[in-house]
């Protein structure tokens, strides 16, 4: 999310406009604090010293509004700190995926889906004649009944026949299970670069995308870094980095698990990560690491876990947030070897890539090959 501080004008929006610009700004913060209410709290007094935020309102005021919004609340233990409530860590996930359809609209994605024609439930917008077939749910009855009377205007005599129906084309869809992968290695905030907050962003505003409009997928979203573990869509806000190599073999196998007690033919991994495998479990259960180059050792394995996605029908999908020659290599040999697909894009465009791609894919039915 990209802020732009200009000189506050009051006289452009309405106390409300202005009150919900306010929050959109303080939900960005909590995302980038890990849900830490007290330190976003700290960073928008910073700012509004700054650069006047609030205007005629003051902190102790905007604090107020957010309780009221039900954003926040006093923390149960009494020490003057707040928490972030349920609702607050919904709006996270709301603002994120409107910042990324904002993108979206702006870039004009919208040409790169593929829509397959079929017996879906979708409709496209567009009617044609009625075949031998078609489900009576998508029958228009407006076009069907003026086709009728077009014919034969007697209403004492209504009568209304198979060339008369026409019928609502449709999109095949279907649904698709995805587990979200969010590397939480320490290279992700190394060298002064934040990119576990558009990553988390990403996972927010998928898992809004997918509560909202498409309610019958579904998504589990793990962590991976020395090892890996499923989340709750309410635990991302607080998705913090640590001390951690990449054990990416660990990742896809426990994806590739989750899938699988999820059955059904369309079954897919988004993978965001900005570092090569260095970590692997050894048989004997010893954490094997080496953070220098592509260690053999630990490419294959990862690579023969890919590979047994494959075999499972699971499509891994790569999104990198960086440009390592060493990262690049090994993204294509584990695309290769999954048939998967590979995106190497900015931070910047982290969400709308990953967009494209769910909303695309999740039109086709995928195949195992």
């Amino acid at each position: 999310m990209h802020i732009r501080y200009s000189e506050w004008s009051p006289d452009k929006l309405t106390d409300k406009e202005r009150l919900e610009e306010l929050f959109k700004l303080f939900s960005y913060l909590l995302m980038k604090t890990s849900g830490d209410v007290d330190e976003a709290l700290e960073w928008m007094s910073r700012l509004n010293e700054q650069y006047n935020l609030l205007n005629d309102m003051t902190m102790e005021q905007f604090i107020a509004a957010l309780k009221e919004a039900g954003l926040i609340r006093d923390d149960d233990s009494g020490g003057g700190d707040f928490q972030l409530t349920a609702r607050g860590a919904q709006r996270i996930r709301q603002d994120a995926l409107r910042e990324i359809f904002s993108s979206l609209n702006k870039a004009g994605t919208g040409e790169h889906e593929t829509p397959h024609i079929g017996s879906g439930v979708e409709h496209t917008g567009e009617l044609r004649d009625y075949v031998f077939g078609d489900q009576p749910s998508n029958i228009d009855a407006t076009s069907t009944l003026t086709n009728a009377l077009q014919r034969d205007s007697d209403l004492d005599n209504f009568s209304l026949t198979e060339d008369d129906i026409r019928v609502h084309e449709t999109e095949h869809t279907s649904t698709v299970s995805t587990v979200l992968m969010l590397d939480i290695s320490h290279s992700m905030i190394l060298y002064g670069e934040d990119r576990i907050t558009p990553a988390k962003q990403v996972a927010l505003a998928l898992s809004e995308l997918i509560m909202t409009r498409y309610p019958k997928d579904r998504l589990q979203v793990l962590l991976f870094g020395d090892e890996a573990h499923e989340v709750n869509v309410h635990e991302l806000p607080f998705v913090t980095v640590g001390p951690f190599h990449t054990n990416t073999k660990a990742g896809l196998q426990l994806a590739r698990q989750l899938l699988k007690r999820r059955g059904g033919a369309n079954r897919q991994i988004f993978m965001v990560t900005d570092g090569k495998p260095s970590a692997i479990f050894e048989d004997t259960g010893r954490l094997y690491k080496n953070s220098f180059g592509l260690d053999p050792r630990i490419v294959n394995k990862t690579l023969d876990e890919a590979v047994a996605c494959r075999r499972e029908g699971i499509v891994i999908s790569t999104f990198m947030v960086a440009r390592d020659p060493y990262l690049v290599n090994f993204v294509e040999e584990l695309t290769k070897a999954n048939r998967g697909r590979a995106y190497y894009s900015g931070l910047n465009k982290l969400g709308e890539t990953v967009f494209v791609d769910y909303i695309r894919n999740r039109r086709k039915k995928f195949v195992s090959r």
